[in-house]
């Protein structure tokens, strides 16, 4: 007795955001689940990465970018793609990321490009930098951001470079290295760099007590991913 066969019915197509995260990276992710919207879906895939963030591990990733592009569903076009790393941008390039993921999505953006497009957009040009990096890697980082027009006139680390201590760093910690950070400085706004570092819960009592605005490499990136994709 053979089996019914039923009708298939396509359900209406619905917005595709991918992301593209390092192996080492525990934090972005449980982040992004409260960014962004119910009716967009997130697909993740994951970069091989260093366990030790320095220049010379985040090159490395390079190599490995159009390959972890090549992981999301086939014959999916995205809507929009991120690569969640801040640094790594900053030492590969904006415009080689793009290059490298651009055949996977419509769009291609990173927390280094994703901020500079919010700065912008509020007329921020001085910012304070608060990141987990070593000095080379702030400095690359700084680097950047003034060819991009953002000075980061004051900044401070937690000078780490073993990604599982990034991902533990304390949210009160933050707090207190942000507002130690920003003590009398001249800066229009305030910047938590890294997708590995746990921010999310700090933002708004950080703003509220900062009176400025503040920003981190998870809620830019989301913001800019969800510009590009055309979602609330």
């Amino acid at each position: 007795m053979s089996g019914r066969i039923f009708p298939v019915r396509l359900a209406p197509e619905r917005v595709r955001v991918g992301l593209i995260v390092l192996r080492a990276d525990e934090t972005i992710e449980r982040e992004f689940r409260q960014l962004f919207p119910a009716g967009a879906d997130l697909l993740v895939s994951r970069v091989a990465s260093g366990r030790q963030l320095t220049l010379e591990t985040l090159a490395a990733m390079e190599a490995d970018l159009a390959a972890a592009a090549a992981l999301f569903p086939e014959d999916t076009r995205l809507d929009a793609l991120g690569y969640a790393c801040t640094s790594g941008t900053a030492r590969i390039g904006a415009d080689r990321i793009a290059a490298l993921l651009g055949p996977a999505a419509a769009h291609v953006t990173e927390p280094v490009s994703a901020l500079v497009a919010t700065a912008r957009a509020r007329g921020l040009r001085r910012l304070a930098l608060l990141s987990p990096y070593e000095a080379a890697v702030s400095a690359r980082l700084r680097a950047v951001l003034a060819e991009a027009g953002i000075e980061t006139p004051v900044f401070g680390s937690f000078d780490v470079t073993d990604e599982a201590t990034v991902a533990r760093i304390a949210p009160d910690a933050i707090t207190d290295a942000a507002l130690a950070l920003t003590n009398g400085a001249d800066v229009d706004g305030l910047f938590l760099s890294c997708t590995n570092l746990a921010t999310l819960d700090v933002l708004a009592p950080l703003e509220a007590r900062l009176g400025m605005p503040v920003m981190s490499s998870n809620s830019v990136l989301a913001g800019h991913l969800r510009q590009l994709a055309d979602l609330p």
